[in-house]
């Protein structure tokens, strides 16, 4: 068994125009003052990071690394959820998804596709001058628009769009192999790896691709009323990267898993800061250090109640009282009564 590292912070609920969380300087000493010991970080954020830098220049990434360590953190991964969504965009997405990608890509939905591909090659190519091992990242969803089956889907509809999907990341997927580095998609609604079945459709796509593994975030898994102690099992072999969030799902006589377009707050399923949700923690743990998950835990703070700085600190807190550091030896150890296979045929009446 190994110990998981952390706590870790996701940063890109935090980064911001106003200090401390306007710098990789600042905000990195922020998290460490929270009790972190590790960050991820939002490679789309240039506040934080020069990305193009990050791909090309080993001397960048050592710097930047280093800084993150005088302030008392390591870079765990980066990631890049928004580049990664506009890997493959429905068009009855694209005026809400343009947001995502550089302004001069806007209103050209092929260019910023392409964009969007270099955009993650970069990141691969960047963590490997990190010398970091994982990645995180959306699929992207050309499917997600016909996920309720009415009106009936066209026969192979979904095939076809599983089919795209796969041909527009199979080549990344050989550009993170030749990096040394995990693509770990988030399963996360909205996307079209949102569960555990369209992970494998599309896994299946890629030839089983060693690269395409998978980000757990049981707080998404809440909110689908999905089994998501029984998926670490399933997939122990894939979990490459572990988001630590919390969520609630209440179901009403009047709402329940679409939550009728209400807001986070009025809806049935909602995250929570850690703590405060129904996720079991413990048992997610205990999991996660039996399977011998050697990642990081990293806090993506989401919570439309509390603040999010005290949601920050008080996760810091949670997530160190929740790593099992595990054992090296059995606990009964000391009982131990040495016996050898002459001893063991004895005992079985093995002559």
């Amino acid at each position: 068994m190994k110990t998981i590292k952390g706590p870790a912070l996701f940063l890109a609920q935090f980064a911001g125009d106003d200090a401390p969380f306007n710098s990789w300087d600042l905000i990195t000493k922020w998290a460490a003052d929270c009790g972190y010991k590790g960050v991820q970080v939002p490679s789309w954020d240039d506040r934080l990071i020069d990305l193009s830098k990050a791909a090309e220049s080993k001397d960048y990434c050592d710097e930047f690394m280093g800084m993150a360590a005088e302030n008392g953190v390591k870079v765990t991964e980066l990631s890049t959820h928004l580049q990664g969504q506009l890997v493959a965009v429905h068009p009855a997405y694209d005026t809400a998804f343009d947001g995502f990608c550089a302004p001069e890509m806007r209103g050209n939905p092929t260019m910023r596709q392409q964009w969007a591909v270099d955009q993650v090659r970069k990141a691969l190519s960047a963590s490997r001058n990190m010398g970091i091992g994982a990645h995180a990242t959306f699929s992207g969803a050309l499917a997600w628009p016909f996920i309720y089956p009415w009106p009936q889907r066209p026969a192979g509809l979904v095939e076809t769009a599983f089919d795209e999907l796969a041909k527009r990341w199979k080549p990344i997927l050989d550009h993170a192999e030749e990096c040394g580095v995990d693509i770990c998609f988030e399963i996360h609604p909205g996307e079209d790896l949102h569960d555990g079945i369209t992970y494998e459709m599309f896994l299946e796509r890629t030839g089983n691709h060693a690269r395409a593994c998978m980000l757990y975030d049981p707080s998404h898994y809440v909110l689908q009323c999905l089994d998501y102690l029984e998926n670490i099992d399933i997939y122990r072999d894939r979990i490459r990267m572990f988001h630590v969030k919390d969520a609630e799902f209440n179901p009403t006589g009047r709402q329940g898993v679409y939550s009728g377009y209400q807001p986070w707050l009025d809806r049935a399923g909602r995250f929570r800061s850690l703590g405060d949700g129904q996720v079991d923690f413990g048992a997610v743990f205990s999991k996660m250090a039996a399977n011998d998950f050697d990642g990081w835990a990293v806090v993506e703070w989401e919570c439309c109640l509390k603040d999010p700085e005290a949601g920050a600190r008080e996760g810091a807190r949670f997530v160190a009282d929740h790593i099992i550091r595990v054992t090296d030896k059995a606990f009964d150890d000391f009982a131990n009564s040495g016996t050898d296979e002459d001893a063991n045929r004895a005992l079985l009446g093995i002559n």
